[in-house]
């Protein structure tokens, strides 16, 4: 949060550097809830609120990902990026995802409070395929970034924040690498067979429960904020709109032309026997 109010005070606006206090926020009220909960073990509302945050704060890493990846897609092959086509189905992986989060939501609390059987059996299905599509999510920057470096590179290839391409596809791949270690880990636990708590699996540990969920999130957020996320992954405001990373800065030169022209034409005016010429 320092870091986004400091450069929103320089007029450099970078949502995600937002999104990730908000993230961090979110796992530090995990770990409240789940700290009240050890003390008060029979509250379900309690059980209910600390495992549904396990769930939904990571989301906003998986939606960051996929953002990075549409800039680096964008800047290596412009058509592609800028289609209309690719923006609509972005969005609609973004809606999927906040329907993913209320379907895991709404069937953990309606399966909490019920011992129906075959709601337990619809919930623990839907639960199994919301998580397996985020799973898929987490894997496209892998798909996305590899084809942006394949593809040709046409002529008029874009750039935006510090450093090169690579480096920024190295960041984002890296992250993904870590998303998909926490999201297999939840695939893994919930596609498995159901075992009672006397004959718990190695997964079912609280050693691998943090080590495979909490700290690559950890690790996440040290890697972007140690690369400079805000510097590296900026675009200029307004590039949806012209569908490009260059034009600002093509204005810019222009407008400094045309100062620098009519600055001249100023000094002639006022150089003697400019009047009679």
């Amino acid at each position: 949060m320092f870091i986004f109010q400091r450069n929103r005070q320089r007029d450099h606006f970078f949502l995600p550097s937002a999104l990730l206090f908000g993230f961090s926020m979110a796992r530090i009220l995990t770990f409240t809830l789940r700290i009240v909960w050890s003390v008060d073990k029979q509250n379900v509302s309690l059980a209910i609120a600390a495992n549904i945050f396990v769930n939904a704060g990571v989301l906003i890493v998986y939606i960051i990902n996929l953002l990075f990846t549409q800039r680096i897609l964008r800047a290596l092959q412009p058509k592609v990026g800028w289609h209309r086509g690719l923006k609509i189905s972005f969005i609609m992986l973004y809606t999927i995802i906040g329907c993913s989060l209320a379907l895991i939501i709404v069937l953990t609390v309606e399966s909490s409070y019920t011992l129906d059987p075959a709601i337990h059996s619809y919930a623990m299905w839907i639960q199994r395929g919301a998580i397996l599509y985020l799973l898929l999510v987490v894997l496209i920057p892998f798909f996305i970034v590899a084809l942006a470096f394949a593809l040709p590179q046409p002529e008029t290839t874009e750039t935006f924040g510090h450093g090169s391409i690579r480096s920024k596809a190295i960041i984002l791949l890296a992250s993904t690498c870590l998303c998909t270690l926490i999201a297999g880990f939840k695939v893994g636990t919930t596609w498995s067979a159901p075992r009672p708590a006397s004959n718990s699996a190695w997964f079912h540990s609280k050693p691998a429960f943090y080590c495979l969920l909490f700290v690559p999130e950890l690790l996440i957020l040290m890697l972007y904020t140690s690369s400079r996320m805000d510097l590296r992954f900026h675009v200029p405001d307004g590039s949806s709109k012209r569908q490009s990373y260059a034009v600002q800065e093509r204005r810019g030169s222009e407008n400094d032309t045309e100062g620098a022209d009519s600055e001249m034409e100023k000094r002639r005016e006022s150089e003697p026997g400019s009047a009679m010429a």
